[in-house]
Parts: structure tokens; C-alpha cells; sequence
């Protein structure tokens, strides 16, 4: 066994090289290239390369809200700190969870619903534009659907990226039904940190 040396600052380049050429001839568009390459760096799952939807003009759509200082507002902690600080200071953006705020606890137990959902609920009284970052709860695209038809809330942008077994599938499929643009990982993949590659690989193209 014979160890590549390569340098730490060159390691993510070696990476992303890797992944292209293990992608081989697979089509990619140009502009969603480099959000499926920065899934696939940070899982190590080439399956991305085939699951993930796009509504048209998402990634373009996305950008503009973030070059207008997007919040973008996760379902879990750990999604919102594995989002580049450094670059969406650069941008005047910001990304917050409310999934530990007293408020969204008591709507949620007052509701019967999960903290999750309350936190789409907290999500339509952020002013500007607003994205959506969902890599764990189910009930957060749900109830985001139901408010979007509501007319509470019209996201910039919806990831939706929940990862498990129940009601998984189903709400992506519902999402990417709603009418807002999307970017979804079809299936029972996703998880925090692909929600948190897709936001810094949207941060990036603006950045680096």
C-alpha cells in the first residue's frame, strides 16, 4: 500500500479531482457540477451523483438570494455549524436553527407537532430572503409545503435532504411538488452535513 503525499492545503483539490474522474463520463450541468461533487466530498457516496433534483434556475435563484443576504435556517444545530461562517459573513448572509428556542418547544408541544415543524412556522417571520435547509426531519418539509400554499412563506430556496426511513421519500416528493424551487435527494439518503454541503458549495461559487 502506497500513501499519496499530498499537502494539506492540496488534499480537497486531490479530492475533487478524484471525484471527477471517478464520475467519468456521467453528465453533469455545468452549474450543479461542483453542489454534487461537494456532496459526493463529504459523504463518499457516489449514488448523489444520480439522486439529487434540481428545479430549473434553483442554483441561479439561490445565489441571488444569498448575493441579497439570504438567513438560511436549518432543522438541526449540527447542519448549521457545518456552514462556512467565513463565507456567508463575506456575503452579509447568515444561517440560524431554531430547534432549541423555548418558543418553537412550546409551539411544538402546544400543537402536538414536532419541534421541527414549529421551526418552518418561526421561519416565516424572517424578513428578507430565506433558505431552507432540511437534512433530518420529515415534518419540517411537510409543514413547510402547508405553509408555502398558505401564503406564509415563499422560500428562496428548499433543501431537502432529510435522511432515515419514515416519511422520508414521501416528503421529498412532496416538496418538489410545492412549487418553490428545490434541490432534493430523491430516496432515503441525505443527513446534516449533506443539507450543510449543499449550502457551502452555494456559498462558494460566490466566494472563491
Amino acid at each position: 500500500m502506497k500513501l499519496q503525499n499530498v499537502l494539506p492545503a492540496d488534499i480537497e483539490n486531490r479530492s475533487m479531482e478524484i471525484i471527477g474522474e471517478e464520475l467519468g463520463e456521467l453528465h453533469i450541468d455545468p452549474e450543479k457540477l461542483s453542489i454534487v461533487k461537494r456532496v459526493i466530498h463529504t459523504s463518499a457516496d457516489f449514488d448523489y451523483a444520480r439522486n439529487m433534483r434540481f428545479s430549473e434556475g434553483a442554483v441561479e435563484k439561490a445565489l441571488e438570494a444569498l448575493k441579497n443576504g439570504a438567513t438560511i435556517i436549518t432543522d438541526t444545530n449540527m447542519a448549521c455549524t457545518g456552514i462556512n461562517k467565513m463565507g456567508l459573513a463575506k456575503l452579509g448572509a447568515k444561517a440560524v436553527c431554531f430547534m432549541a428556542d423555548a418558543d418553537v418547544a412550546a409551539r411544538a408541544k402546544e400543537a402536538g407537532s414536532t419541534r421541527a415543524a414549529a421551526c418552518m412556522e418561526k421561519a416565516c417571520t424572517v424578513e428578507g430572503p430565506v433558505i431552507i435547509a432540511v437534512g433530518n426531519a420529515p415534518t419540517a418539509l411537510v409543514r413547510l409545503d402547508e405553509l408555502v400554499k398558505e401564503g406564509k412563506i415563499k422560500p428562496a430556496l428548499v433543501i431537502g435532504v432529510p435522511v432515515g426511513f419514515v416519511n422520508v421519500v414521501e416528503s421529498k416528493e412532496i416538496i418538489m411538488q410545492t412549487g418553490v424551487p428545490y434541490i432534493v435527494a430523491v430516496g432515503r439518503k441525505g443527513g446534516s452535513n449533506v443539507a450543510a454541503a449543499i449550502c457551502n458549495a452555494l456559498i462558494y461559487k460566490l466566494t472563491r
